[in-house]
């Protein structure tokens, strides 16, 4: 799971950074906002990859991906982008425990199948 999620999170951080570069065009939002949220964003993402392991991050991952659908407020394609994000998050948990599930399960099989003498 770790490495499908961490790999959503590290697209994420472009996708935030290029959002913030679409929303340094507005007139009713100050660079310093702009980038202080983007910056915000892309450091979270980069930390939840390092927290995957760790109690809460999958929660603190989908508070990530409710404030990406909410900066379609300032960029209307993140509304979409964000949705799109959202699914591919839900995928990676879903998807990654089920692959961790089957890999558990193959280990164990593996070494029953060595039986007592393999060790």
């Amino acid at each position: 799971m770790r490495t499908l999620c961490a790999s959503t999170l590290i697209s994420e951080v472009f996708v935030i950074g290029f959002a913030g570069l679409v929303a340094m065009k507005s007139d009713d939002i100050s660079m310093t906002t702009v980038w202080t949220v983007c910056g915000a964003g892309m450091l979270l993402s980069v930390l939840l990859c390092g927290m995957l392991g760790r109690p809460g991050a999958v929660q603190l991952g989908w508070a990530l991906q409710i404030g990406l659908i909410g900066s379609g407020f300032v960029v209307p394609t993140m509304f979409f982008l964000g949705a799109v994000f959202a699914g591919l998050w839900w995928a990676s948990i879903h998807y990654g425990r089920q692959i961790d599930e089957a890999k558990a399960k193959w280990a164990a099989q593996a070494e029953a199948s060595a039986g007592p003498d393999a060790a």
